[in-house]
Formats: C-alpha cells, structure tokens, sequence
C-alpha cells in the first residue's frame, strides 16, 4: 500500500476571528488550516512552511487583501491566491486579477460547499502546475519521455470525455444527439449547443473537443453571462498595460490561451449587441486585438457555443445579431431537459452517487427502490444540476449503505405525491367495465396521451419513447382521436 500523501495546507488571512473559524471548521476535514489576522502572522506562516492556498480578505485594517496578495504573488509564487469579500467593486476585481493574479473573487455570504469545492480545485490546480513545471524542465533533456507521457495522458483524456461516458440508457433521445455530435466533432465547424440549464452541455462540447482533432489543444470555458462587457472583452480578447484603469500589466485572453483547440462561450445569448460586434469581427478576421493593444494576434480557435436561450427568436427580436447567429450555429444541437428523457435519470444517479460518495467520505451507498422512484417522479426542473444537489444533499444526509426517499428535500417529495396522486387519478378514469379489447385500448390511449404530453406533443420524441415509427404513431393518434 503505498504511503498516504500529506494533507495540503490552506492559510486563512482574516481579521475577524468568527470568520477564521468558520472557514476552519469548512476545510479542516480536507486541508491542513493555518489562520492569521493580518499581512504580518500570514508572512511568519508563508515563511516557515509551503502553503498550497491561501484565502484573504479583502478589507482589513492596515494592507489590503489585494495588496498583500500582490507580494504573495512575488515572493510565493507557487501559492494560489483567493479573495474572500463583502464588497462588489469592480475596480478591486480587476486589482485583483491584474495585480494579485487571484485563482478566485469570492463574495460573503458565501457557501461552505461552493467554497470547498473552489479550495479543493485550486489544491489541484497548483499540484497541476507544479508537474507542468517540472515536465517543462524534463522537455529539455528528455522530450521523447514526455511526448510519451502527453500522449497516454491525452488518451486518458478522451476515455474519459468520451461521448459513451455521457450517461444514459439504450433508446435514450440523447444517442441520436450523441451519434450527430460525434460525427460533427471531426469537422472543424462551429457548433451552437442548445438546451435548458443544467442539461450538460458543456459536457457534450468537452466530447466533442476530445474526439475532434484539436484534443490535443487547450479547451477553455467562459460564462458570458456572469462579466460585464469590460470585463467579458478583457477576459476572452486580453489587454495591455494601461488599457483601462487597474489594468497594470498585459493580460493574455482566452482566444490566445485556446489556440490550436477550443473554447465553450456559455450563456452567449445573455451579451450585448455591442460584444457580439466585436465576437463576430473576431470570428470573421480569425485574430483578436488586446483591448488597449495596436497590433492584432492572429488565433485559431474552434468555437462551441452554447445558450438556454430560443437565438433564432432573439434575432427575430432583435436581441441577438443575424450575422453572429449564422457564424456560430453552422451545426446546432439540442440537448433534451431531463423530464423528456426520464429514463436516463436512473444511470446518471447511479454515476453521480458513485462519485459523490467517495468525495463526502461515505463508502459504498445505493438508492433504495423508494429513493429510485422518488427521483423518477419529480420533473427536475433544474435538470442534471438540480438532481447532482439532490444527491449531494441526500448522502450527506443519509446514514447505512442503502439510501431511502426520506433523504431528498421535500418538493423532490412533493413531486413524487403528486405523481401518486396522479397516478391514483387515472387509476379511476380506466373503465371498470367492458370488453377486455375495450379496457386494453383506453389503457393505450391514456398512456399514447399522457407520453404526447410529456414530450409536448413532439411527435419524433413521444414515437422513440414508445418504439413506434411516426407514421405509426399517427395512426394511432388519429385511432384514438388525438391529433393536433
């Protein structure tokens, strides 16, 4: 068995005691937790020991948190700096991303699993860099090694991103989505990726990167949703030292960072008129210009796009440029909310517990055939998000390697009575009397109209549910005097 590896150590850097204690109790589990109420204890701690993450705040008596970092990032340059504050401005951020080179801005009140889960991916992030570092060093007296290493590495990449590794069971409306995207990843268009929050499609843009021949490139995620314009164009164009106010040294932009492989827009429906000018000259030239820069960078990149939003209604209403809709939506997918595709919420559980599990320090733990059925008849409208929640609220709440419907909130309890109630309805509905012809066919009427329902009276969806042709699912429809 080999040794167990040494827990990381994370530096809490707050004035405020009851703050200090309670980002302790959040990661004592997981880290090594250090604690200091200003610049002058955290410099005693950086000095005496490595530190893989360090969290401070921003406002506090004497130097601020961003100043601090700043000289953290010039003597300890190996320590991932996060920014813990009450306050939203703007000009801190960007101190922070341009000075400091924070990992993450993040803001109070904040969310011990959120903030957990951002700690534990900056510990690995600078684990990751450090073997990045030493692989640079290797690359000098040893390339043919490394090229080795890039390559069994990039092959675990793609079995793990690979589009079967996309849950779901046989017949699921997402093999036909899967089947397309594969094809379509070899090609190097652009592709508009479709569906309601929480589908996964950035899981199916990271399929398509890893079987498309980029794999061996970058792939690059921003959320256009979540920065202003300023801050959207900084972070995917760069800019130069002085560009704006805050901006103190050249910062190299997402498209830069990207070339060579790909990078996902999320949420592009939610920019402006004004970036989407800017996206699409980008798209056109095949080069970005650094805000505050003279002299264009030539990039190449594939774009996968990706919006909740209806982009073709948008452009209708003017909302969304015609020119940019066509230049990224050469192929478009629509990933299906998980209400139309019922039958894959047993398999995606199933794989969210099995990794959730082991992350919460449970063993092995199965849903129970209560727990499976509670899950089934809630509509989760919040999608794969919504329901990896519901797991990790659930295991953290059960107890026993079997887990009941009792650990789920209650409007996941809510959804599965009103299913019964439902269910207990129709029950009623089907004659008591009849034929058994007669009583056979009501019982396909009901279940042809409650399936035509659910999928909205999407004909190809509703005829592979049921393993009809469409021609067939006509006829019955029009037997049983249910057309539209």
């Amino acid at each position: 068995m080999s040794p167990a590896q040494p827990l990381p150590v994370v530096l809490v850097v707050d004035d405020e005691v009851r703050s200090q204690d309670a980002l302790r109790r959040t990661l004592d589990e997981d880290f090594v937790v250090l604690t200091a109420s200003g610049a002058e204890q955290a410099r005693v701690h950086l000095e005496r020991q490595e530190v893989s993450v360090i969290l401070c705040d921003q406002r506090m008596p004497g130097l601020t948190g961003v100043a601090f970092l700043k000289e953290v990032r010039e003597r300890w340059p190996d320590t991932v700096r996060i920014v813990i504050s009450g306050y939203t401005d703007s000009e801190d951020i960007i101190a922070g991303i341009n000075d400091a080179g924070i990992y993450q801005y993040i803001l109070k009140p904040w969310i011990p699993q959120h903030l957990l889960g951002t700690v534990r991916n900056a510990a690995e992030a600078r684990t990751l860099q450090r073997d990045m570092n030493r692989l640079d060093l290797e690359l000098r007296t040893s390339t043919p090694v490394l090229r080795q290493r890039a390559e069994r590495k990039l092959d675990r990449a793609r079995a793990t991103f690979d589009f079967d590794r996309i849950e779901r069971l046989a017949g699921s409306p997402m093999d036909a989505v899967c089947a397309l995207a594969e094809r379509i990843a070899r090609v190097d268009l652009s592709v508009l990726v479709q569906g309601e929050s929480g589908t996964g499609k950035e899981l199916l843009a990271r399929a398509m990167h890893y079987a498309s021949p980029r794999a061996a490139g970058a792939f690059v995620v921003e959320n256009c949703a979540a920065l202003t314009d300023t801050l959207l164009e900084s972070e995917l164009f760069g800019h130069k030292r002085g560009a704006f106010t805050g901006a103190f040294e050249d910062h190299v932009g997402l498209f830069q960072r990207a070339h060579g492989g790909t990078i996902f827009l999320d949420e592009i429906g939610e920019t402006s008129p004004a970036f989407q000018l800017r996206l699409l000259r980008v798209l056109q030239e095949g080069e970005v210009r650094p805000v505050g820069a003279t002299r264009v960078v030539p990039v190449d990149v594939r774009v996968i796009a990706a919006t909740h939003r209806d982009l073709e209604q948008r452009v209708r209403d003017g909302l969304f440029r015609e020119d940019l809709y066509y230049r990224i939506a050469c192929v478009t997918f629509t990933v299906p909310p998980l209400r139309e595709r019922s039958g894959d919420i047993g398999p995606i559980a199933r794989r969210l517990l099995a990794e959730i599990a082991p992350a919460l320090g449970r063993g092995a733990v199965r849903l129970g055939d209560d727990a499976m059925a509670a899950l089934l008849a809630y509509p989760w409208p919040g999608n794969i998000r919504e329901l990896r929640n519901e797991i990790s609220r659930a295991v953290a709440l059960s107890e026993g390697e079997e887990m009941g419907a009792a650990a789920f909130s209650s409007r996941v309890l809510r959804g599965q009575a009103g299913r019964s109630v439902q269910t207990q309805a129709h029950a009623q509905a089907l004659p008591s009397s009849g034929t058994l012809a007669e009583r056979l066919d009501a019982v396909e009427a009901m279940l042809l109209r409650e399936t035509l329902l659910r999928h909205h009276w999407n004909k190809t969806r509703a005829a592979l549910e049921l393993g009809l042709s469409r021609v067939g699912l006509r006829g019955k429809m029009k037997r049983f005097g249910l057309e539209d």
